[in-house]
């Protein structure tokens, strides 16, 4: 080994006294003292420390309520901004509206005695957390969580609850109902009677309910008054006479895609996907429709799993759009620049991006198709242009059982309201000439219509097959409302359901599929602005949808060893489709590994399916067989058609009895085979009804009864998470 020159020491240590420079030079050539280091302490006393401690964000904006809410799809942090709205009108009180997953605990016990802690709380799932109030749930709950004072306790915190769920979900407002019991052991005092919302029936008539008893505890406890705070504006609407029209937003949904620039497709940023293949799945289309939609994900940076949700953001149909542009005086006005500024940001931010057009918040960003809240009626019913109409209107706020028969069950949306009290005739097309003008201050119906929310699909592909597509199977909803003396008979279209089916006929160059009897289409079919701002999602005769992938636990088991059992019938097969092609493409693998025994000791795949009737509405009538080919007699599928084939005593066949008769296959699967059940569809009825022919199988097989032994069977499958539930109501 050669020794080192002169000249390379002397360079190697020029170079060691460089770095060593570089790497403290702030040190060397700073000019400025160095300042003491600041007590962390002393920094959240200042509110400016410690971005997670809502008590000094709370003394530092003289906020008297926390809101906390735990929300999966924006309802519950919806009541949480109307609570703190109402406590601001109400007694001049402010709130700090609150995502608990930005929050830390600890000092949950220092909230001051003149301040209260509002927990509004969604259930979701089988009785879980919603995704942002998991850790807030394990700090309550959890006996060795301390707070502050170095114990398990909240002695003399108030607060209150106001829970949401379904009624038809067997965990109705679990997670409220806990949040409720663990504060109580705590030494918490609620104030008020605990606020049950059921979606089930009307969320918004329970809140009305609830909440004027809870606001007179509310004052009793606090010792205010109302009259003590003022109707104040949530935002302030102005028109832009000049604005670069590259830079207003007109149905975009984040900057990116404004702007065009990459990046990651979420809920912020969903991601137009071309709608690659789709079709009709009904064999007759005489009344109902069914879709299939592939949105092609290549080159996206979107991946799925089986059993994931895909979200579709819908726009509002644009006969309603117009409707209430006319309703509001604003149809000539519709492409007009406008900005919205937040008056009170932490009490109410802009909830979609500006600047926009009139037109563009009423076609993409709020749900103006919603039946019209109770609520709002009377704010509105001051910028009546008749005193008729302000009576009608001040009527429908107050008479709850008037609203229940003329909006609620009538299902009139916000501009249909409005017509109906200005004496308009809601059937015909809306014009100005036809429709009659309200003065009503676009921030209040930016204020009092909620965003318009994704819709979610259970994704029916596997991407094991389908790795650059993902697939959808919608049944597009159309119904009667109920009519009255003053609401005519109409059909209510589903909003992103059609929108897809305006995809779909657009895409095949089909006619709408409803029509008159003079065989002219029917003006009430909804037609939707499918080419998308800018005419961004059309291209040539291609079409694209803005989506994204919300995942989920709906799983196979990772061991093909495992039975599985499924249970979907109608538009619930959807996610088992995707099953059984995961399944399809490992034993394809299998095979080609290990030949054709591959699949000898794999347990085996049980689909119950339900429909009408075989020729009539028989989903992927024709891909089942294939599957089962490829599978080698490891699936098996058993079809109820309730209105082909008939019990002996006339009644119809539902999946539950197809169950029923298998009882022995099931009973082995579950408690030898360690088998897996999922069940996909209608909360109300079928679930429950799955899981009562369940427990009486089980039951049977354990030799008891099906209300203790299989009811116990049950609840220990889902514990175990080898019951899993994909269900809506």
């Amino acid at each position: 080994m050669s020794s080192t020159s002169t000249s390379d020491v002397v360079i190697l240590a020029l170079g060691v006294t460089l770095a060593a420079a570089y790497l403290f030079r702030d040190q060397i050539f700073s000019s400025k003292p160095k300042s003491a280091p600041v007590a962390a302490h002393s920094k959240i006393a200042n509110g400016g420390g410690n971005p997670r401690d809502f008590i000094a964000k709370m003394k530092e904006g003289k906020k008297r309520l926390v809101i906390f809410y735990g929300s999966q799809t924006g309802t519950a942090e919806e009541y949480a901004i109307r609570l703190a709205k109402e406590a601001k009108s109400k007694f001049g009180l402010a709130s700090l509206v609150c995502d608990p997953e930005e929050y830390d605990f600890e000092n949950l016990d220092q909230l001051p005695e003149d301040c209260v802690a509002f927990f509004v709380m969604a259930t979701y799932g089988e009785g879980e957390p919603t995704d942002n109030a998991v850790q807030l749930m394990q700090n309550i709950e959890d006996d060795s969580f301390e707070f502050s004072n170095g114990s398990h306790r909240l002695d003399g915190l108030k607060y209150v609850v106001f829970s949401l769920g379904n009624r038809t979900y067997e965990h109705y407002n679990f997670i409220g109902r806990n949040v409720d019991a663990a504060l109580t052991k705590m030494g918490a005092q609620r104030i008020g009677e605990r606020g049950e919302g059921d979606d089930d029936k009307s969320m918004e008539e329970d809140y009305l309910e609830w909440k004027d008893g809870m606001w007179e505890a509310f004052a009793t406890a606090l010792g205010v008054e109302e009259g003590q705070g003022a109707d104040s504006a949530d935002f302030a609407v102005s028109e832009l006479d000049s604005h670069p029209p590259e830079k207003v937003y007109l149905g975009e949904y984040s900057a990116r895609a404004l702007t065009k620039t990459k990046g990651i497709h979420d809920s912020k940023n969903p991601y137009p996907a071309p709608l690659c293949e789709t079709k009709e799945l009904f064999q007759s289309v005489n009344d109902r429709n069914c879709v299939h939609a592939e949105l092609s994900i290549e080159g996206s940076g979107i991946t799925y799993q089986h059993g994931d949700h895909l979200g579709v953001w819908p726009t509002n149909a644009e006969l309603e759009v117009d409707r209430l542009l006319c309703a509001l005086g604003l149809y000539n006005k519709r492409d007009t620049v406008i900005g919205i500024e937040s008056l009170d940001p932490a009490l109410a931010k802009v909830p979609f991006p500006v600047p926009t057009t009139y037109g563009t918040v009423l076609r993409h960003y709020i749900d103006i198709s919603a039946v019209a809240g109770r609520q709002i009626l009377g704010p509105l019913s001051k910028y009546a242009p008749n005193p008729e109409a302000e009576a009608l209107m001040k009527s429908l706020n107050t008479n709850k059982e008037q609203y229940l028969k003329v909006v609620s069950e009538g299902c009139l949306r916000l501009g249909e309201v409005l017509q109906l009290a200005a004496g308009n005739d809601s059937s015909v097309v809306p014009t100005p000439e036809n429709t009659t003008a309200w003065s009503i201050p676009f921030d209040l119906i930016v204020s009092a219509i909620p965003r318009l929310q994704p819709r979610y699909y259970s994704i029916s592909s596997s991407p094991k097959l389908h790795p650059t597509s993902v697939h959808v199977t919608c049944v597009v909803l159309k119904y009667q409302n109920i009519p009255s003396d003053t609401v005519r008979q109409k059909w209510i279209y589903g909003v992103s359901s059609n929108f897809l089916l305006n995809l779909r006929l657009a895409t095949t160059n089909e006619a709408a599929p409803f029509m008159n009897d003079n065989g002219a289409q029917s003006t009430s079919f909804p037609k939707y602005h499918i080419e998308g701002p800018r005419g961004a999602y059309k291209i040539d005769n291609m079409f694209k949808a803005p989506v994204h992938v919300r995942r989920s636990t709906f799983r196979l088991p990772t061991n093909p060893k495992s039975p599985v059992i499924m249970v979907g019938p109608g538009t619930g097969v959807a996610p088992f489709r995707g099953f059984v092609q995961e399944r399809v493409a490992l034993a394809r693998r299998s095979i080609e590994k290990n030949g054709p025994d591959a699949l000898q000791d794999w347990g085996r795949i049980s689909l119950f399916y339900g429909c009408r009737r075989e020729d009539e509405d028989f989903l992927y009538k024709d891909e089942w067989p294939l599957y089962k080919e490829e599978l080698k007699g490891k699936f098996e599928m058993y079809c109820a058609f309730s209105r082909q084939n008939y019990k002996p005593d006339g009644s119809k066949i539902y999946v539950q009895d197809l169950i029923l008769e298998q009882r022995e296959h099931i009973a082995d699967a579950i408690l030898n085979g360690k088998g897996y059940v999922y069940i996909c569809g209608e909360a109300k009825n079928m679930s429950k009804q799955v899981e009562d022919v369940l427990a009486i199988i089980l039951g049977e097989a354990k030799g008891g009864s099906a209300a203790v032994e299989g009811v116990a069977e049950v609840k220990l499958l889902k514990e175990r998470s080898r019951l899993m539930l994909d269900v809506w109501s």
